[in-house]
């Protein structure tokens, strides 16, 4: 009886130059450097500072010199420095009203942004695949988009009266053709060898929407959600200061009674909120396309 014999020297030699190899090629994807395992605080802190310090500079740069306008005296009766509209913020926030309208805002924004990104995606989809729709309703979707949302609104308001439905109709209108326009542009730019592969590959009608065109088409498809948000966002705040709803108190309603009193800190308080959520949600934004763009190999990987 004989007994299976070890395996030589040779064969492990070479399933260990084969490990190497497939370690390096790892380490060459990850840009040489293998992640540690566990938190370092120093590290953390570290992103943390690099991602803050340049609104921090801008936001003192911008009070800088809105307190050097306060100082010289223009407008004096009315404009004030950035201490008394800070301090009327914290008091509004302090009052508690100030967060109540901004729950209400955001459950517009959040409500009308859905159906804005439900309409633009299917309409870029069918008008992309299709096109003889294309050519039919393309050009009426770039116009579309170019409208100023503040026409709408006598519209609106005639179809919907002084109601939500209004608002969120003229979000939509304006939210929609952008997503579309970012939709229809990531299609008409996925690489035609992307496309043979796919072919190559068997991938045919909606499977090769959904495992390849789409996929592909990402990038663009984030830029025109980012811009659709920002004029679904300036329509918001158009509509809540000509739509007026008793017993909901909006950001913009608030807006538009500090403006009737004549009370500029109020209304720089206001617009100082509208300016942080703003920049909140497009650093989501901000987040989403940073990370698109690292795993498609279009940063360099921190180290």
């Amino acid at each position: 009886m004989t007994l299976n014999p070890a395996p030589s020297v040779d064969v492990q030699a070479r399933e260990a130059l084969r490990a190497a190899a497939i370690k390096g090629l790892d380490n060459l994807e990850t840009g040489g450097t293998a992640k540690r395992g566990g938190f370092e605080p120093r590290q953390f802190a570290a992103k943390v500072w690099a991602g803050l310090w340049p609104k921090a500079l801008a936001v003192a740069i911008v009070l800088g010199v809105w307190q050097l306008v306060a100082i010289s005296g223009w407008k004096s009766l009315v404009l004030k420095g950035p201490g008394p509209v800070l301090s009327d913020l914290w008091q509004l926030a302090q009052h508690g009203q100030i967060w109540s309208a901004i729950g209400i805002t955001m459950q517009r924004a959040l409500y009308g942004y859905i159906i804005a990104l439900l309409i633009g995606t299917a309409i870029g989809i069918v008008v992309a695949r299709i096109a003889p729709l294309r050519v039919a309703i393309g050009s009426i979707i770039s116009a579309l988009q170019t409208m100023p949302s503040i026409a709408w609104f006598p519209f609106a308001i005639i179809l919907f009266g002084q109601t939500d439905a209004a608002i969120v109709f003229v979000m939509a209108l304006g939210a929609a053709p952008s997503i579309a326009n970012g939709l229809i542009t990531g299609i008409d730019y996925t690489p035609p060898l992307l496309l043979r592969a796919g072919k190559t590959m068997g991938l045919r009608g909606v499977d090769r929407y959904r495992f390849l065109i789409l996929p592909a088409s990402l990038p663009a498809y984030v830029s025109g959600l980012r811009e659709g948000w920002a004029f679904a966002w300036r329509s918001l705040m158009a509509g809540e200061l000509l739509v007026i709803i008793l017993g909901q108190v909006s950001v913009g309603q608030l807006l538009n009674t500090f403006q009737s009193n004549l009370d500029f800190t109020g209304a720089t308080a206001m617009i100082i909120v509208v300016l942080i959520i703003g920049v909140c949600v497009d650093a989501v934004f901000s987040k989403a396309d940073l990370t698109i763009r690292k795993r498609r190999g279009l940063l360099e990987n921190e180290s």
